[in-house]
C-alpha cells in the first residue's frame, strides 16, 4: 500500500488519519464497485464526513481503481472498516442512521437529517437489505426521481443525500464558514 491508499492496520476496527467528533457519516453496506467507493471517499474528504465500509467488500482496499477514484485524498478520509453489520451496529447507534433505498416511502426532501447522523447505503447489486427496510421503515428515505429510472448510481445517490443534509445543516464544508 502506497501513499494515498486507504489504511487498514487493524482488521475490524477504525483505521483513519484523523477523527471527526461530529459531522455526518456515510456508510456503505458491502459495496461491490471500487470506483464508486473511491468517489464516495473523495466526497467524504470534501465534506469532512466519515466513511464507514461494512465488509465483505467486493474489492480489495489496495485496488488501483479504488485509489484512482479517491485520488490523493485518502489521507483526508476518516475511514472506518467494519468486518460485518454487527460491528457497524456496535459503533453506530441506530437512532443516528438514515437508510437510503429506491423503495423508501419517505422522501429525502421531507426530512431534516441532524448533525452526527449516518447516511447508510446498500450495495450496487441488491441495494438496501430487506431486513433493514422491514425493521426501520420510518428511517428509510428515497431520493425523488420523476423519470423512468429505477435507481441512481451509488456515488451519485450518496452525493445528493450528503449535500442535501449539509445544506440543511448549513455546515461549512469548505472551512471558510460559508454555508454549502
Amino acid at each position: 500500500m502506497g501513499p494515498g491508499s486507504p489504511r487498514t492496520d487493524d482488521p475490524g476496527r477504525v483505521v483513519a488519519s484523523r477523527r471527526v467528533a461530529l459531522g455526518l457519516h456515510v456508510a456503505l453496506i458491502e459495496p461491490l464497485i471500487a470506483p464508486n467507493t473511491g468517489n464516495i471517499a473523495r466526497l467524504c474528504a470534501a465534506t469532512d464526513s466519515s466513511l464507514h465500509l461494512i465488509e465483505p467488500l467486493g474489492f480489495s482496499l489496495d485496488d488501483a481503481s479504488l485509489r484512482r477514484a479517491g485520488v490523493d485524498y485518502w489521507d483526508a478520509v476518516d475511514l472506518w472498516v467494519h468486518p460485518g453489520w454487527r460491528y457497524f451496529r456496535e459503533a453506530m447507534a441506530r437512532e443516528r442512521c438514515w437508510y437510503f433505498s429506491a423503495h423508501g416511502q419517505r422522501s429525502l426532501w421531507d426530512v431534516s437529517i441532524p448533525d452526527g447522523a449516518c447516511l447508510v447505503f446498500g450495495n450496487e447489486q441488491v441495494g438496501m437489505p430487506g431486513r433493514i427496510l422491514e425493521k426501520h421503515p420510518e428511517r428509510v428515505l428515497r431520493i425523488p426521481m420523476s423519470g423512468p429510472v429505477r435507481s441512481l448510481n451509488l456515488a451519485t445517490a450518496a452525493g445528493i443525500a450528503l449535500y442535501d443534509a449539509l445544506k440543511r445543516l448549513r455546515h461549512p464544508a469548505n472551512g471558510s464558514g460559508e454555508p454549502v
